[in-house]
Protein backbone atom coordinates (compact mmCIF):
# COMPACT_ATOMS: atom_id res chain seq x y z
CA UNK A 1 0.00 0.00 0.00
CA UNK A 2 1.37 3.48 -1.09
CA UNK A 3 1.46 6.68 1.25
CA UNK A 4 -0.85 9.40 0.06
CA UNK A 5 0.79 12.03 -1.88
CA UNK A 6 1.72 14.43 0.62
CA UNK A 7 4.33 16.27 -1.52
CA UNK A 8 1.37 17.62 -3.27
CA UNK A 9 -0.70 18.42 -0.34
CA UNK A 10 2.69 20.46 0.85
CA UNK A 11 2.70 22.16 -2.78
CA UNK A 12 -0.86 22.81 -3.35
CA UNK A 13 -2.25 22.66 0.10
CA UNK A 14 -5.90 24.76 -0.21
CA UNK A 15 -6.05 24.59 -3.78
CA UNK A 16 -6.06 20.77 -3.54
CA UNK A 17 -8.84 20.95 -1.21
CA UNK A 18 -11.11 23.43 -2.91
CA UNK A 19 -10.41 20.90 -5.96
CA UNK A 20 -11.73 17.96 -3.77
CA UNK A 21 -14.76 19.89 -2.61
CA UNK A 22 -15.84 21.26 -6.29
CA UNK A 23 -15.76 17.15 -7.38
CA UNK A 24 -12.34 16.70 -8.83
CA UNK A 25 -10.60 15.13 -5.86
CA UNK A 26 -7.55 13.83 -5.30
CA UNK A 27 -7.99 11.22 -7.32
CA UNK A 28 -7.40 13.36 -10.44
CA UNK A 29 -3.34 14.15 -9.42
CA UNK A 30 -1.74 12.37 -12.09
CA UNK A 31 -4.67 11.34 -13.57
CA UNK A 32 -7.26 12.06 -16.53
CA UNK A 33 -9.59 14.96 -17.06
CA UNK A 34 -12.13 13.69 -19.73
CA UNK A 35 -14.53 16.72 -19.93
CA UNK A 36 -14.03 17.51 -23.41
CA UNK A 37 -13.35 14.26 -24.41
CA UNK A 38 -16.14 13.05 -26.62
CA UNK A 39 -15.18 15.64 -29.01
CA UNK A 40 -11.58 14.89 -28.92
CA UNK A 41 -11.30 13.84 -32.38
CA UNK A 42 -12.43 17.30 -33.74
CA UNK A 43 -10.10 19.17 -31.81
CA UNK A 44 -6.87 17.81 -33.56
CA UNK A 45 -6.11 19.68 -36.83
CA UNK A 46 -2.51 19.82 -39.29
CA UNK A 47 0.52 20.17 -37.96
CA UNK A 48 2.27 22.72 -35.99
CA UNK A 49 5.34 24.58 -37.22
CA UNK A 50 7.88 25.03 -36.40
CA UNK A 51 9.35 23.16 -33.51
CA UNK A 52 7.67 19.62 -33.33
CA UNK A 53 9.12 16.28 -35.07
CA UNK A 54 11.52 14.04 -33.46
CA UNK A 55 13.80 15.24 -30.72
CA UNK A 56 16.72 12.63 -31.32
CA UNK A 57 18.83 12.67 -34.93
CA UNK A 58 17.82 8.41 -35.09
CA UNK A 59 14.33 9.45 -35.93
CA UNK A 60 14.68 12.14 -38.61
CA UNK A 61 12.00 10.72 -40.95
CA UNK A 62 9.10 10.15 -38.18
CA UNK A 63 5.79 11.89 -38.86
CA UNK A 64 5.35 15.66 -37.86
CA UNK A 65 3.28 15.79 -34.46
CA UNK A 66 -0.54 16.28 -34.42
CA UNK A 67 -1.58 20.00 -34.06
CA UNK A 68 -3.70 20.06 -31.28
CA UNK A 69 -3.38 23.72 -30.61
CA UNK A 70 -7.49 23.88 -30.83
CA UNK A 71 -7.62 21.31 -27.57
CA UNK A 72 -5.34 24.42 -26.16
CA UNK A 73 -7.51 26.83 -27.22
CA UNK A 74 -10.50 25.80 -25.65
CA UNK A 75 -8.67 25.99 -22.13
CA UNK A 76 -6.49 29.22 -22.57
CA UNK A 77 -8.71 32.70 -23.12
CA UNK A 78 -9.98 35.50 -21.15
CA UNK A 79 -10.88 34.16 -18.41
CA UNK A 80 -8.71 31.33 -17.98
CA UNK A 81 -4.55 31.34 -18.50
CA UNK A 82 -3.19 33.88 -20.82
CA UNK A 83 -0.96 31.30 -22.55
CA UNK A 84 -0.51 27.35 -22.11
CA UNK A 85 1.59 24.88 -24.37
CA UNK A 86 1.54 20.79 -24.51
CA UNK A 87 3.91 18.30 -25.74
CA UNK A 88 2.64 14.79 -26.00
CA UNK A 89 5.41 12.04 -26.56
CA UNK A 90 6.17 8.31 -28.07
CA UNK A 91 9.36 7.26 -26.78
CA UNK A 92 11.72 10.30 -27.90
CA UNK A 93 9.66 11.43 -30.74
CA UNK A 94 6.78 14.49 -30.32
CA UNK A 95 3.59 12.84 -31.43
CA UNK A 96 1.34 15.84 -30.36
CA UNK A 97 2.13 19.39 -30.02
CA UNK A 98 -0.06 22.81 -29.35
CA UNK A 99 0.09 26.40 -27.85
CA UNK A 100 -2.20 28.95 -27.58
CA UNK A 101 -2.78 32.60 -26.08
CA UNK A 102 -1.33 35.09 -25.19
CA UNK A 103 2.68 35.67 -24.14
CA UNK A 104 1.34 38.47 -21.80
CA UNK A 105 -2.46 39.01 -21.06
CA UNK A 106 -4.02 42.41 -22.11
CA UNK A 107 -1.15 42.57 -25.06
CA UNK A 108 -1.04 41.49 -29.02
CA UNK A 109 1.61 38.71 -28.75
CA UNK A 110 0.95 35.31 -28.97
CA UNK A 111 2.38 32.37 -27.79
CA UNK A 112 4.93 30.64 -30.32
CA UNK A 113 5.38 27.00 -30.08
CA UNK A 114 9.16 27.52 -29.24
CA UNK A 115 8.26 29.87 -26.64
CA UNK A 116 9.97 29.43 -22.76
CA UNK A 117 7.78 28.98 -19.50
CA UNK A 118 8.69 28.35 -16.60
CA UNK A 119 9.03 24.67 -14.68
CA UNK A 120 8.87 25.37 -11.14
CA UNK A 121 9.46 22.54 -9.07
CA UNK A 122 9.63 19.95 -12.29
CA UNK A 123 12.90 20.88 -12.02
CA UNK A 124 13.41 19.17 -8.83
CA UNK A 125 14.23 15.55 -11.36
CA UNK A 126 16.88 17.63 -13.07
CA UNK A 127 18.09 18.70 -9.46
CA UNK A 128 18.41 14.81 -8.96
CA UNK A 129 19.45 13.37 -12.29
CA UNK A 130 22.86 15.98 -12.00
CA UNK A 131 23.43 14.53 -8.54
CA UNK A 132 23.04 10.35 -10.12
CA UNK A 133 25.71 11.92 -12.93
CA UNK A 134 28.30 12.57 -10.37
CA UNK A 135 27.31 9.32 -7.93
CA UNK A 136 28.28 7.37 -11.30
CA UNK A 137 31.64 9.15 -11.98
CA UNK A 138 32.51 8.43 -8.42
CA UNK A 139 32.23 12.03 -7.06
CA UNK A 140 29.39 10.81 -4.24
CA UNK A 141 27.39 8.15 -3.16
CA UNK A 142 23.58 7.90 -2.34
CA UNK A 143 24.17 6.90 1.16
CA UNK A 144 26.54 10.32 1.50
CA UNK A 145 25.41 11.84 4.88
CA UNK A 146 25.43 15.67 5.28
CA UNK A 147 28.31 15.53 7.45
CA UNK A 148 30.48 14.21 4.23
CA UNK A 149 29.05 16.56 1.85
CA UNK A 150 29.96 19.65 3.03
CA UNK A 151 33.12 18.15 4.95
CA UNK A 152 35.62 21.34 5.75
CA UNK A 153 32.62 23.43 4.30
CA UNK A 154 30.20 23.91 6.77
CA UNK A 155 31.07 23.87 10.78
CA UNK A 156 28.95 23.34 13.65
CA UNK A 157 26.63 21.25 11.77
CA UNK A 158 23.94 19.93 14.61
CA UNK A 159 24.56 16.20 15.46
CA UNK A 160 20.92 15.15 14.70
CA UNK A 161 21.60 16.17 10.94
CA UNK A 162 24.88 14.47 10.35
CA UNK A 163 24.00 10.72 9.40
CA UNK A 164 21.03 12.43 7.06
CA UNK A 165 21.73 10.90 3.59
CA UNK A 166 21.64 12.61 0.45
CA UNK A 167 18.94 10.04 -0.92
CA UNK A 168 16.50 11.06 2.15
CA UNK A 169 17.12 14.91 1.38
CA UNK A 170 16.06 13.73 -2.51
CA UNK A 171 12.97 12.48 -0.78
CA UNK A 172 12.02 14.75 1.36
CA UNK A 173 12.67 13.15 4.09
CA UNK A 174 15.59 14.58 5.82
CA UNK A 175 13.63 16.65 8.41
CA UNK A 176 14.21 19.85 6.31
CA UNK A 177 11.75 22.55 6.01
CA UNK A 178 9.48 23.63 3.42
CA UNK A 179 11.13 26.97 2.51
CA UNK A 180 13.95 29.01 4.37
CA UNK A 181 13.05 31.40 7.14
CA UNK A 182 11.37 34.97 5.76
CA UNK A 183 14.30 36.35 7.55
CA UNK A 184 16.93 34.69 5.94
CA UNK A 185 15.58 34.98 2.77
CA UNK A 186 15.11 38.78 3.37
CA UNK A 187 18.97 38.75 3.83
CA UNK A 188 19.87 36.81 1.00
CA UNK A 189 17.64 38.98 -1.18
CA UNK A 190 20.09 42.42 -0.14
CA UNK A 191 22.67 39.73 -0.21
CA UNK A 192 25.34 41.15 -3.22
CA UNK A 193 27.14 38.09 -2.46
CA UNK A 194 27.50 35.20 -5.54
CA UNK A 195 24.95 33.06 -5.67
CA UNK A 196 26.81 29.82 -4.63
CA UNK A 197 28.03 31.68 -1.42
CA UNK A 198 24.72 32.61 -0.65
CA UNK A 199 23.50 29.01 -0.88
CA UNK A 200 26.74 28.15 1.37
CA UNK A 201 25.70 30.40 3.79
CA UNK A 202 21.91 29.24 4.12
CA UNK A 203 23.61 25.72 4.54
CA UNK A 204 25.14 26.35 7.57
CA UNK A 205 22.33 28.27 8.78
CA UNK A 206 19.63 25.91 8.68
CA UNK A 207 22.41 22.58 9.77
CA UNK A 208 23.52 24.54 12.99
CA UNK A 209 19.56 23.76 14.18
CA UNK A 210 18.11 20.92 14.96
CA UNK A 211 15.43 19.22 12.80
CA UNK A 212 12.00 20.29 12.77
CA UNK A 213 10.88 16.25 12.85
CA UNK A 214 12.70 13.43 13.49
CA UNK A 215 14.32 12.79 10.03
CA UNK A 216 13.50 9.74 7.95
CA UNK A 217 9.92 9.61 9.51
CA UNK A 218 7.91 11.18 7.69
CA UNK A 219 7.32 13.22 3.97
CA UNK A 220 7.58 16.72 4.23
CA UNK A 221 8.29 18.68 0.78
CA UNK A 222 11.10 20.78 1.13
CA UNK A 223 12.63 23.25 -1.34
CA UNK A 224 15.17 24.19 0.90
CA UNK A 225 16.57 20.42 0.90
CA UNK A 226 16.93 20.57 -2.91
CA UNK A 227 18.36 23.99 -2.95
CA UNK A 228 21.11 22.02 0.20
CA UNK A 229 21.57 19.12 -2.85
CA UNK A 230 22.52 22.23 -5.20
CA UNK A 231 24.89 23.70 -2.76
CA UNK A 232 26.88 19.90 -2.33
CA UNK A 233 27.05 19.22 -5.78
CA UNK A 234 28.61 22.71 -6.53
CA UNK A 235 30.80 22.10 -4.10
CA UNK A 236 32.08 18.44 -5.55
CA UNK A 237 32.12 19.61 -8.47
CA UNK A 238 33.72 23.28 -8.15
CA UNK A 239 31.34 24.34 -10.58
CA UNK A 240 28.43 27.19 -10.01
CA UNK A 241 24.68 25.25 -10.44
CA UNK A 242 24.26 27.01 -13.56
CA UNK A 243 27.37 25.47 -15.21
CA UNK A 244 26.75 22.16 -14.05
CA UNK A 245 23.42 21.86 -15.16
CA UNK A 246 25.11 23.41 -18.89
CA UNK A 247 27.88 20.64 -18.66
CA UNK A 248 26.27 17.69 -17.53
CA UNK A 249 22.50 18.24 -18.71
CA UNK A 250 22.36 20.56 -21.25
CA UNK A 251 24.71 20.24 -23.39
CA UNK A 252 24.73 16.40 -23.69
CA UNK A 253 20.82 16.44 -24.26
CA UNK A 254 20.49 19.34 -27.30
CA UNK A 255 18.42 21.28 -24.95
CA UNK A 256 19.53 25.01 -26.22
CA UNK A 257 16.69 27.17 -24.59
CA UNK A 258 17.45 25.93 -21.11
CA UNK A 259 17.83 29.18 -18.78
CA UNK A 260 17.66 30.46 -15.06
CA UNK A 261 14.92 32.06 -13.22
CA UNK A 262 11.81 33.19 -15.51
CA UNK A 263 12.51 33.94 -19.37
CA UNK A 264 12.22 36.82 -21.14
CA UNK A 265 13.75 40.59 -21.18
CA UNK A 266 12.81 43.32 -19.00
CA UNK A 267 10.15 45.48 -20.11
CA UNK A 268 9.96 43.08 -23.53
CA UNK A 269 7.61 40.58 -24.15
CA UNK A 270 9.62 38.27 -26.04
CA UNK A 271 8.64 35.01 -23.63
CA UNK A 272 5.88 34.88 -22.13
CA UNK A 273 5.18 36.55 -18.62
CA UNK A 274 4.54 35.40 -15.84
CA UNK A 275 0.87 36.08 -14.30
CA UNK A 276 -0.07 36.49 -10.36
CA UNK A 277 -2.79 33.80 -9.08
CA UNK A 278 -6.43 35.04 -8.62
CA UNK A 279 -6.10 38.08 -9.93
CA UNK A 280 -3.81 37.07 -13.44
CA UNK A 281 -1.90 40.42 -13.42
CA UNK A 282 0.96 40.09 -15.50
CA UNK A 283 4.19 40.33 -14.42
CA UNK A 284 7.25 41.87 -15.70
CA UNK A 285 10.35 39.33 -15.61
CA UNK A 286 12.05 42.31 -14.93
CA UNK A 287 9.85 43.12 -11.81
CA UNK A 288 11.56 41.23 -8.68
CA UNK A 289 7.97 39.66 -7.91
CA UNK A 290 8.36 37.51 -10.66
CA UNK A 291 10.48 35.37 -9.52
CA UNK A 292 12.02 33.47 -6.12
CA UNK A 293 15.31 34.42 -4.78
CA UNK A 294 17.24 32.86 -7.36
CA UNK A 295 19.86 30.77 -5.00
CA UNK A 296 17.16 28.84 -4.38
CA UNK A 297 17.71 27.74 -8.71
CA UNK A 298 18.35 23.89 -7.75
CA UNK A 299 15.05 22.92 -6.13
CA UNK A 300 13.38 24.39 -9.50
CA UNK A 301 13.82 27.81 -11.14
CA UNK A 302 14.49 26.63 -14.47
CA UNK A 303 12.81 27.70 -17.78
CA UNK A 304 13.28 26.37 -21.41
CA UNK A 305 10.47 25.81 -24.46
CA UNK A 306 8.33 22.62 -23.75
CA UNK A 307 10.65 21.06 -26.78
CA UNK A 308 13.44 20.94 -24.55
CA UNK A 309 11.79 19.72 -21.50
CA UNK A 310 10.41 16.79 -23.68
CA UNK A 311 14.43 16.02 -24.35
CA UNK A 312 15.14 15.63 -20.36
CA UNK A 313 11.61 13.98 -19.94
CA UNK A 314 12.45 11.37 -23.00
CA UNK A 315 16.02 10.12 -20.43
CA UNK A 316 13.69 9.31 -18.15
CA UNK A 317 10.71 7.64 -20.36
CA UNK A 318 13.16 5.94 -22.12
CA UNK A 319 15.57 4.64 -19.12
CA UNK A 320 12.97 3.32 -17.15
CA UNK A 321 13.26 -0.86 -16.95
CA UNK A 322 9.79 -0.86 -17.61
CA UNK A 323 9.73 0.68 -21.04
CA UNK A 324 9.09 -2.00 -23.73
CA UNK A 325 11.77 0.22 -25.69
CA UNK A 326 13.95 0.89 -23.59
CA UNK A 327 17.25 2.52 -24.62
CA UNK A 328 19.42 4.71 -21.44
CA UNK A 329 21.37 7.63 -21.96
CA UNK A 330 23.62 9.36 -19.68
CA UNK A 331 23.55 6.92 -16.67
CA UNK A 332 23.39 3.35 -16.26
CA UNK A 333 20.17 0.92 -16.17
CA UNK A 334 20.81 0.55 -12.55
CA UNK A 335 20.84 4.41 -11.82
CA UNK A 336 17.49 5.20 -13.69
CA UNK A 337 16.08 2.33 -11.49
CA UNK A 338 17.45 3.78 -8.59
CA UNK A 339 15.88 7.46 -9.56
CA UNK A 340 12.82 5.55 -10.20
CA UNK A 341 11.89 3.30 -7.72
CA UNK A 342 10.71 3.63 -3.88
CA UNK A 343 11.31 2.46 -0.55
CA UNK A 344 8.31 0.34 0.43
CA UNK A 345 5.02 2.00 1.35
CA UNK A 346 6.47 5.56 -0.02
CA UNK A 347 5.15 6.94 -3.27
CA UNK A 348 7.99 9.84 -3.69
CA UNK A 349 11.62 9.60 -5.48
CA UNK A 350 14.45 12.19 -6.47
CA UNK A 351 12.06 14.39 -7.84
CA UNK A 352 9.18 12.17 -9.08
CA UNK A 353 6.19 11.05 -7.68
CA UNK A 354 5.39 7.42 -8.46
CA UNK A 355 1.79 6.50 -9.06
CA UNK A 356 -0.19 4.05 -10.86
CA UNK A 357 -3.28 4.35 -13.95
CA UNK A 358 -5.15 2.84 -15.35
CA UNK A 359 -4.44 4.07 -18.48
CA UNK A 360 -0.52 3.72 -18.36
CA UNK A 361 -0.83 0.21 -18.05
CA UNK A 362 1.52 -1.85 -20.43
CA UNK A 363 0.45 -5.33 -22.23
CA UNK A 364 4.09 -6.44 -20.53
CA UNK A 365 3.74 -9.51 -17.65
CA UNK A 366 3.37 -7.73 -14.26
CA UNK A 367 2.57 -3.93 -16.42
CA UNK A 368 0.98 -1.59 -13.21
CA UNK A 369 0.39 1.22 -15.13
CA UNK A 370 3.31 3.10 -12.96
CA UNK A 371 3.64 7.00 -13.81
CA UNK A 372 6.21 9.23 -13.25
CA UNK A 373 4.95 12.85 -11.87
CA UNK A 374 5.48 16.10 -11.20
CA UNK A 375 4.00 19.57 -10.97
CA UNK A 376 5.11 22.63 -10.24
CA UNK A 377 4.80 26.43 -9.72
CA UNK A 378 6.77 29.54 -8.32
CA UNK A 379 3.15 31.32 -8.20
CA UNK A 380 3.57 33.10 -11.40
CA UNK A 381 3.21 29.90 -13.65
CA UNK A 382 2.21 26.41 -13.80
CA UNK A 383 3.67 23.00 -14.91
CA UNK A 384 2.53 19.41 -14.77
CA UNK A 385 4.03 16.38 -16.25
CA UNK A 386 3.46 12.33 -16.69
CA UNK A 387 5.29 10.08 -17.81
CA UNK A 388 3.93 6.49 -18.66
CA UNK A 389 7.00 4.12 -19.40
CA UNK A 390 5.23 0.95 -19.64
CA UNK A 391 3.65 2.52 -22.97
CA UNK A 392 6.03 4.56 -23.87
CA UNK A 393 4.26 7.88 -23.33
CA UNK A 394 4.45 11.16 -21.95
CA UNK A 395 2.59 14.47 -21.41
CA UNK A 396 3.97 17.59 -20.54
CA UNK A 397 2.05 20.68 -20.30
CA UNK A 398 3.10 24.24 -19.30
CA UNK A 399 0.90 27.77 -18.50
CA UNK A 400 2.31 31.28 -17.90
CA UNK A 401 -0.53 31.87 -14.64
CA UNK A 402 0.64 30.91 -11.12
CA UNK A 403 -0.81 27.95 -8.93
CA UNK A 404 -4.55 28.70 -8.72
CA UNK A 405 -7.77 26.70 -9.54
CA UNK A 406 -7.39 28.19 -12.79
CA UNK A 407 -4.05 27.46 -14.01
CA UNK A 408 -4.62 23.62 -12.04
CA UNK A 409 -7.73 23.09 -14.08
CA UNK A 410 -5.83 24.26 -17.71
CA UNK A 411 -2.95 21.80 -16.98
CA UNK A 412 -4.76 19.24 -15.90
CA UNK A 413 -7.70 19.02 -18.06
CA UNK A 414 -5.31 19.71 -21.54
CA UNK A 415 -2.78 16.70 -19.89
CA UNK A 416 -6.19 14.32 -19.52
CA UNK A 417 -6.85 15.65 -23.04
CA UNK A 418 -3.88 14.49 -24.66
CA UNK A 419 -4.16 11.26 -22.82
CA UNK A 420 -7.47 10.70 -23.63
CA UNK A 421 -6.08 10.97 -27.52
CA UNK A 422 -2.85 9.58 -27.62
CA UNK A 423 -2.18 7.08 -25.16
CA UNK A 424 -3.80 4.42 -26.14
CA UNK A 425 -2.12 5.00 -30.17
CA UNK A 426 0.96 3.27 -31.62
Amino acid sequence: MFEKPDWLLDVYGPLLRAVFFIGHGLRKVCGLGRRFTPRRRALVGPPPAPGGGPISDGNAGADVPVNVNRILEMISGPRGCPGIAAVALRGDRVIAQGVAGLRKRGGPELIAPGDQFHLGSCGKATTATVAAILIEEGKLDWTATLDELFAGAVVNIHSAWRNVTLQQVLDHRAGLVRDTSPKLRTRMVSSTRPLPQQRREIVATVLARPPTHRPGRKLVYSNTGYMLVGAALEKISGLDWPDLLRERLFQPLGITTGGFGVPGSPGKVDQPWGHFPITGKPVDPGDPAAEAPLFDIPAGLLHMSITDWAKFITLHLRGDAANPHRQTKLLKPGTFAKLHSAEPGQSYRSGWSLETRDWAKGAQPGAMGRVLCHGGTNFRWHSFVWVAPEIDFAVLVACNRGMDFISWSACQQAGGMLIAEFASKP
